[in-house]
This record gives C-alpha cells, sequence and structure tokens, in this order.
C-alpha cells in the first residue's frame, strides 16, 4: 500500500495543508446537506455571497426549534439560537448585499450561537479572502454547537467527538449530565493508518530519529516527553488532534522534528542528547496502551543511519 501513504503529500506547503483539508471535509459536508455544486477548489467562492451561509444559520435555527420541541428536558441546558437571520438569496460577490448577508451571518453567529470572538471571523475574511483560516475555524464551531442538538456534523467534528469519548471511557469519567442525541457518524477508517503515520515519519533525518511511539489504534506518543496525540485518517490526509483544533501531521512533524522545524531552541535541545543516544534511527510499535507502565518498549525495527529516510514500513 505504498500509494496510499504517497497519496497524503500533496504538492504544497505543509503549512497550507491542514487549511485545505478542512476546507474539503465542509465542502463535503455542504455539499451533503444542501445538494450544493461545492467542492474545496470553489469552496470561497460558493460562500462569499452569504446565501449560502445565512440559509444554513435559518436551517439551524429551524433544527434547534425541533429539538427543543422533541427534546424540551434536554433543551433547557444547551444555549439554543431562537431567531433567523435576513438574507437576500440574489446577493452577487463583491455587491453590497453580498457584504450585508455576510454580516448577518456573523451578528447570527454571535448572538445566538455564542461563538467567541477568537473564533470569530470579519466581512472583508471571506469577501476579499483576507484570512481563509478564521472563516474555516468559524464554521467548524459552529459545526460543533449545532451537533449538540442534531446537526449532521463534519467528518473532522464527528472524529472529535469520537475521541472525547474515548478519553472518557480511559478515564473512567461518569457520563454527561445530559446525554445528548448522536447525529449519524461514518465509520471510523483506520486501515493502513500506521503505515502511512511511519511514512511520514521516516522522512526526519536526524543522527536519531524523532521517535512516534504507537500507544493503541490512533493513538501515538511523540517525541522524548509523555505527549500523547490522537491521529486519525481524513480522505487522503493524516490529521492530528491538537488542543481545539486539528492540523495535518506532515505540519506537526514539520514543527516538532528538529531536522525539519525552523526553532533554533528546538534543533539545540535535540543536540544537547549524549552520543550514546546518536547511533541508529529507530521505529518503535507497542500492541497496547500498557507498555507505558512498562517502560519503554523494544525497538521492533532498527535501520542504519545510511539507510534512512526510510520508505513506507507494511506491519
Amino acid at each position: 500500500m505504498p500509494g496510499a501513504a504517497v497519496r497524503s503529500i500533496r504538492p504544497y506547503q505543509s503549512s497550507e495543508q491542514y487549511l485545505y483539508a478542512m476546507k474539503e471535509d465542509l465542502a463535503e459536508w455542504l455539499k451533503e446537506l444542501y445538494d450544493l455544486d461545492i467542492e474545496v477548489g470553489t469552496f470561497m467562492e460558493v460562500l462569499e455571497t452569504g446565501a449560502v451561509l445565512c440559509s444554513h444559520a435559518n436551517n439551524v435555527t429551524h433544527v434547534a426549534g425541533e429539538f427543543a420541541r422533541a427534546c424540551p428536558g434536554v433543551a433547557r441546558h444547551l444555549r439554543l439560537p431562537a431567531a433567523g437571520v435576513a438574507c437576500n438569496l440574489t446577493a452577487q460577490p463583491g455587491t453590497f448585499q453580498a457584504r450585508d448577508n455576510v454580516s448577518n451571518f456573523i451578528q447570527w453567529c454571535r448572538k445566538e450561537m455564542d461563538i467567541k470572538d477568537v473564533l470569530m471571523f470579519e466581512t472583508e475574511d471571506l469577501v476579499l479572502r483576507k484570512n481563509e483560516k478564521n472563516f474555516v475555524l468559524c464554521l467548524l464551531e459552529l459545526a460543533r454547537r449545532a451537533a449538540r442538538f442534531g446537526m449532521r456534523a463534519p467528518t473532522l467534528v464527528q472524529m472529535e467527538e469520537e475521541i472525547e469519548e474515548e478519553l472518557r471511557q480511559e478515564l473512567d469519567l461518569p457520563p454527561a449530565d445530559t446525554p445528548l442525541p448522536q447525529p449519524p457518524r461514518k465509520p471510523r477508517d483506520l486501515h493502513n493508518l500506521d503505515q502511512m503515520v511511519q511514512h511520514l515519519v521516516s522522512r526526519c533525518t536526524c543522527p536519531v530519529q524523532f521517535p512516534m511511539i504507537k500507544i493503541s489504534e490512533g493513538k501515538y506518543r511523540v517525541g522524548d516527553s509523555d505527549t500523547l496525540i490522537f491521529v486519525r485518517i481524513l480522505r487522503e490526509h493524516i490529521m492530528v488532534r491538537v488542543g481545539g483544533g486539528w492540523d495535518t501531521l506532515e505540519h506537526y512533524l514539520d514543527k516538532h522534528d528538529p531536522c525539519r522545524c525552523t526553532s533554533l531552541s528546538h534543533k539545540q535541545a535535540w543536540k544537547t542528547r549524549s552520543p550514546q543516544q546518536q547511533v541508529q534511527h529507530e521505529i518503535w510499535l507497542c500492541p497496547a496502551s500498557k507498555a507505558a507502565t512498562r517502560g519503554q518498549p523494544q525497538p521492533l525495527l532498527l535501520v542504519s543511519r545510511s539507510q534512512s529516510p526510510l520508505p513506507p514500513v507494511a506491519w
């Protein structure tokens, strides 16, 4: 399966890849919701008049109203939108009417959905493409909140919910006080995930390969710390759950692998390791999370420095 791993490496900078992946996910989600003619290449163009955004806001409000009537007990514990938004469906790109639509949508997000400013965008960010990232993050946050009362969510949001459930089970936490309805989820795809992860990790050219240890399916320990990350496949991308958001694994490694990152302090810290450690490249594989309590796992595969970077590895 080398081809599957190679396809995840796109011909643009890794710093742009995570934004591309999120736009791709949102485009597919909107297409399924509203039968739109939209794809990642036309994502901003389709949405720039604000007409689709306002229609989506009104649909979210409608779904919230139905949820409140069907589940009044649960609804009392949620912040639900009570009003829709005025919309000019015939607005043309770049016109005052388009800007008005986008402005109305922004105000609705703030007032009705209680989305904080740190996750909001400005009209010019969409209309003039000044900050696509802020716009995309706002749509994702809106999708998260709407999923709480039954709206179908993008795949990224579904994966977030899945990871939160996994953490809750591992920590033996009680269920939520107000269990919420679960919209339909796409089946989790972890097939060949580790092979694709190891392909990206093996591009490291440090004297000692930057370690990424598999703890369990979709969970890895990175570097010399106890940091655990969750990794998922999103179409042709390998995504990493980072804080409250997502990054691509390639971009994540570009920021943490000393031979790829631009942080001088990170590079210097890595160089302080003892010469005994700088002998060979190692790829680690732990069969279960119990390995963390039994000390360091034994390396499954060792290769000399001259053999790196490695080709894709089939486990």
